[in-house]
């Protein structure tokens, strides 16, 4: 595998492909996760029934189409990146306010909400995030619709068409969803695009570290992770044995480790890439900026410092304020 084709003529710089979901942010005192059964941090899914149920005692703060994928795609459309998107929706009022959403954000989203007949009794997905004074997000995600994504679903053409292919991890639970990515990682190659991959939760590692080791091996280019990801994807003792297994394992090797800046290996040479300081208010989508950066300089052909110097602006100016869309100009950011 190989990143030299990366400024071929292509429609679009990059495809993201993941979980289409509404996030619905909401800010919570610091000791309501834990009077919740929550782990504060972490993302749990939940039914349609549990989700109903708290979302009544939140107070959303805003509500956007989201899902980790979708927030890259976002970040990058704003970075001026050529942008796409595939994920599965239902036909309800969600779902299309979910496409107009992306539509306004300048991505082209040609998946179609799924039939009756697929959708049976699911809507589209919701993911209510608690955030607590310190910036720490908890998830509660309902997958509904999302989850029916799988081969049939992939836009061959605008896999083709993409420079490079990027797969959020928390897609991978169900077995179509994994044909899927072989699938779409095989028709980028085929047209000699990248294909990229995150682990988006050490949670998604910890079910699938066997398939995602095998997948990140032999299927991907670009592997975006941060520290507690790697770490678990190896079962390493420490990151730095951990991120030498990854340089071995793919191409190009991008690992985040919050205030401590990112790492990447590329053909067993090491960049460092210092964090840009700032508030911390909400760390949602923090990675998903940071890897919307990353591949937005990548697809320009900019160097690997330069790229993850405008990862690191994408992430600091995501977390300085709720939710995991810029609310600043990112292109005068970066350009300062």
């Amino acid at each position: 595998m190989s990143l030299s084709n990366l400024l071929n003529d292509a429609r679009f710089d990059l495809l993201c492909i993941g979980n289409a979901i509404v996030d619905v942010l909401a800010p919570v005192d610091a000791g309501m996760p834990e009077r919740q059964g929550m782990a504060p941090g972490s993302m749990t899914l939940i039914d349609a029934a549990r989700a109903d149920a708290l979302y009544a005692q939140l107070t959303p703060e805003r509500q956007t189409g989201g899902g980790s994928a979708a927030n890259t795609a976002v970040v990058a459309a704003a970075l001026g990146a050529r942008t796409a998107y595939l994920g599965t929706v239902a036909d309800d009022a969600l779902g299309r306010a979910y496409a107009a959403d992306l539509d306004a954000a300048g991505i082209y989203f040609p998946t179609p909400p799924l039939p009756k007949s697929r959708a049976g009794d699911r809507s589209t997905a919701r993911c209510l995030i608690l955030v607590t004074p310190d910036g720490q997000r908890t998830m509660n995600t309902y997958l509904g619709a999302c989850t029916a994504f799988g081969p049939d679903d992939l836009d061959a053409a605008t896999v083709r068409e993409s420079r490079i292919t990027y797969l959020e991890g928390y897609l991978f639970d169900p077995p179509a969803a994994q044909e899927a990515f072989r699938r779409a990682a095989e028709l980028a190659h085929a047209a000699g695009r990248t294909v990229a991959l995150s682990l988006s939760d050490p949670f998604c590692v910890d079910r699938h570290r066997t398939a995602f080791q095998a997948l990140a091996a032999g299927h991907v280019d670009i592997l975006f992770a941060n520290e507690d990801e790697i770490v678990s994807l190896y079962e390493s003792e420490s990151f730095e044995q951990a991120a030498e297994r990854a340089g071995r394992d793919v191409a190009l090797a991008v690992l985040t480790r919050s205030e401590k800046g990112s790492v990447v290996f590329r053909d067993g040479e090491r960049t460092d890439i210092p964090a840009v300081p700032t508030l911390v208010r909400d760390s949602t989508g923090a990675g998903d900026a940071y890897a919307a950066g990353f591949l937005a300089g990548l697809t320009q052909g900019l160097p690997i410092a330069e790229c993850g110097r405008i990862g690191s602006v994408a992430a600091a100016e995501v977390i300085s304020h709720f939710g995991a869309r810029p609310e600043a100009d990112l292109r005068a950011l970066v350009a300062r």
